[in-house]
């Protein structure tokens, strides 16, 4: 239950500053120790992300003991209390109070929580990997529920009754998968029986929480990884029912994940096969279905949801570049997510082994082309219409959108030419 691990790596201020909230906890008379996922990344030779502390200090005294400018009460009545650092390039110490919880009526939080002993405070944690407290001022590992036996074989398993846990907070299933993805760790069988017997219920957590997590799996290297076992636990087809009826899309998705290191372009990986317009639809009925709504439903940023919604639907158009027009090639290689389309697109084909005639032409045009070419100074402006006596509207972005045209086509090579084009477009018939 209780062993020696002397700290190891380098001194940051962050970890000192942690080890100076327990230091001053445990003069004032409290038991205090580093909680949760600090403990973990210890144990395996990793730098903590960051630092929580887990006492038997009563959320008022720990303020009073810190003092109350120096300390920000964002779940008192869970018994969590920040702590802010007083050097500099440290980061905040979450500080709880040992605690149980009463039942989880809403799938998120306990009805009621219990101060507690540190034993009773594991045995409500979800995974043993999680579950552990390290003393930073004796250098021992407390144990009470075998994370360092699950770390030894590289295992995830839920602290005590798989079921309880994932019924007691229904996020705790994608974390699982977060968890066995990200650490490379084994899913426990029963756990992973949880996770499948409930997934239909993960639909119970707010969509903000299931996005965050979503990131969390879909920007890390093994994303892959993390879509495969969303897939062999029932996850994949609650979150995304717009999937189920696609013709075998796991093992394309599988194959381009690896490649996709940025959230938006795994995502745009992951619903490749689904319909999408670079523009929102302006009603429910012709989002249904497409790229747009799963983005919505998820309350994903407007940035995220314009970023995927633009590479999945320019796909089409990156294989037909050899039959564009120097305009319409240019405005794509112009595009702020032109080289992210391109990894889409050739680890997409090389998935499938299909042809890279299109990426290669792309690779040939741009290296006939300079930037300055393929995206060059607009020659006329929307203040120049306005000064022509035009008022903006419809007609005035697509007066615009052609002398843009012309001017990516080579038609117009300066300005004088190209307002002398604007004249005749304006001119009355």
């Amino acid at each position: 239950m209780s062993s020696v691990f002397p700290l190891s790596g380098e001194s940051t201020a962050s970890r000192e500053f942690a080890i100076d909230v327990v230091r001053q906890l445990r003069a004032a008379g409290a038991v205090a120790y580093w909680a949760g996922g600090c403990v973990r990344d210890l144990l395996m030779g990793q730098r903590a992300k960051d630092y929580d502390v887990a006492t038997s200090a009563p959320p008022e005294h720990v303020r009073t003991l810190f003092g109350k400018k120096r300390t920000l009460s964002v779940g008192a009545s869970f018994g969590v209390i920040v702590v802010l650092p007083t050097v500099p390039g440290a980061e905040p110490v979450e500080v709880a109070t040992f605690r149980t919880e009463g039942p989880y009526h809403d799938g998120r939080r306990p009805s009621q929580v219990t101060f507690a002993t540190p034993e009773e405070d594991a045995r409500r944690r979800d995974f043993t990997i999680n579950g552990m407290f390290y003393d930073p001022l004796e250098q021992r590992v407390l144990d009470f529920v075998g994370g360092q036996a699950d770390i030894e074989v590289r295992r995830l398993r839920a602290i005590g009754d798989p079921l309880e846990r994932m019924t007691e907070d229904k996020l705790r299933m994608l974390r699982a998968v977060r968890f066995a993805a990200t650490l490379e760790f084994e899913l426990d069988p029963q756990t992973r029986d949880a996770v499948r017997q409930m997934a239909g219920e993960i639909q119970v957590v707010s969509a903000e929480r299931i996005a965050q997590e979503l990131r969390r799996v879909l920007a890390h290297p093994q994303r892959a990884r993390g879509f495969e076992l969303m897939s062999e636990t029932g996850l994949l087809p609650v979150l995304f029912p717009e999937l189920t009826n696609e013709t075998q899309p796991a093992a394309a998705v599988l194959a381009v994940l690896p490649k996709c290191a940025r959230f938006e372009l795994a995502a745009a990986a992951m619903w490749h096969t689904l319909p999408a317009t670079p523009h929102e639809p302006r009603t429910r009925q012709e989002a249904a279905g497409t790229v747009w709504d799963i983005a919505r439903r998820l309350k994903l940023s407007v940035h995220e949801m314009q970023s995927i919604a633009w590479l999945v639907s320019h796909q089409n158009q990156w294989h037909t570049a050899i039959l564009q027009t120097d305009a319409q090639l240019k405005r794509i290689l112009a595009h702020p997510l032109a080289t992210d389309l391109r990894h889409l697109v050739r680890a997409l084909a090389a998935s499938r082994g299909a042809s890279q005639l299109s990426s290669d032409f792309i690779d040939a045009y741009l290296a006939e082309h300079s930037h300055e070419q393929i995206h060059p100074p607009e020659l006329v402006s929307g203040r120049d219409l306005i000064e022509s006596g035009l008022r903006p509207g419809p007609r005035f972005k697509e007066i615009l959108d052609t002398l843009r045209d012309a001017q990516l086509n080579g038609e117009l090579r300066d300005r004088e030419t190209a307002l002398e084009r604007l004249r005749k477009m304006i001119a009355p018939a």
